[in-house]
């Protein structure tokens, strides 16, 4: 007997189609922040990448029951081309909010009416990890766009060499990092930054330049 999909297992190739594709537009834009000596945004961009290809397995695996089908779909995908940065954030903010707040969970109710309630529960909750992507790119396009990428207000502003480490306290991340002379596209509030605890990191631990 052939196998017969239903509309659960074509948005699980949707999905599958749409993270793929998710991952190779930010790994591209991260090539453009590199160009341009944003390597903080460049970061930025792999990492979501990366998480976006953790999603896109997890999606393809709910597809055994087609495994060895060839499934059809259709649907529509973002050409998100522009010379400019900030232009790239605002698309992928724009893309993961609509994956957050329209598709993702709209996938969910087929599926949970299809009698797939795991996969139903996977699309809620990579439609929340979606949500948190469009607020990261929000936030670094406000900088951006701004001019705050590497300014702050705050006398106490900590800021982190995403290359060697090294932190810093004051309203403007360093020209060049002290320690290891990488450019200030390295800098980053730390506060932003991965396994710096800073539950317990003061500002003593980071030295003025």
């Amino acid at each position: 007997m052939s196998f017969q999909p239903n509309e659960t297992h074509l948005n699980l190739m949707r999905a599958f189609a749409g993270e793929s594709q998710a991952r190779n537009r930010y790994t591209i834009a991260a090539a453009a922040a590199r160009e341009k000596e944003l390597y903080v945004l460049e970061e930025v961009f792999l990492y979501t990448a990366e998480q976006e290809r953790a999603h896109a397995k997890v999606f393809y695996d709910y597809l055994q029951e087609a495994a060895g089908q060839t499934l059809h779909i259709d649907g529509g995908f973002p050409v998100d081309i522009d010379p400019t940065i900030t232009k790239l954030l605002q698309m992928a903010h724009h893309n993961e909010t609509e994956e957050a707040n329209d598709v993702y969970p709209a996938f969910a109710a087929q599926a949970e009416r299809d009698g797939y309630p795991a996969v139903a529960s996977a699309f809620r909750m990579i439609a929340r990890v979606e949500a948190m992507h469009a607020d990261r790119f929000r936030q670094f396009e406000t900088w951006l766009s701004g001019d705050t990428l590497f300014a702050d207000q705050s006398e106490s502003c900590v800021w982190m060499c995403q290359n060697c480490g090294h932190l810093h306290v004051g309203k403007n991340a360093p020209g060049l990092c002290p320690v290891c002379l990488h450019k200030q596209g390295y800098f980053l509030r730390a506060a932003m930054s991965a396994y710096t605890g800073l539950q317990t990191l003061s500002t003593t631990a980071a030295m003025p330049v």
